[in-house]
């Protein structure tokens, strides 16, 4: 099975959430690709590409989070 799917995936919605307008509607998105790297880094053990959407994708729930309050 083919893994790489999932990284290209991961990579056209990262980049895509660069055309939302909304800081609120990008940041989900950018958490969302994160984590999709997230799988992938774990599926192909990976652990630097692991670790660093970990931290990405907390920063932006987090941002998320203390923006919505």
């Amino acid at each position: 099975m083919r893994l790489e799917w999932i990284g290209w995936v991961a990579t056209a919605a990262f980049a895509g959430s660069c055309f939302f307008k909304q800081p609120a509607s990008l940041r989900k998105v950018q958490a969302g690709a994160a984590l999709l790297w997230v799988v992938y880094g774990l599926m192909i053990h990976a652990l630097p590409v692991v670790v660093a959407k970990v931290v990405v994708a907390a920063v932006a729930v987090y941002s998320s989070v203390q923006r919505a309050e």
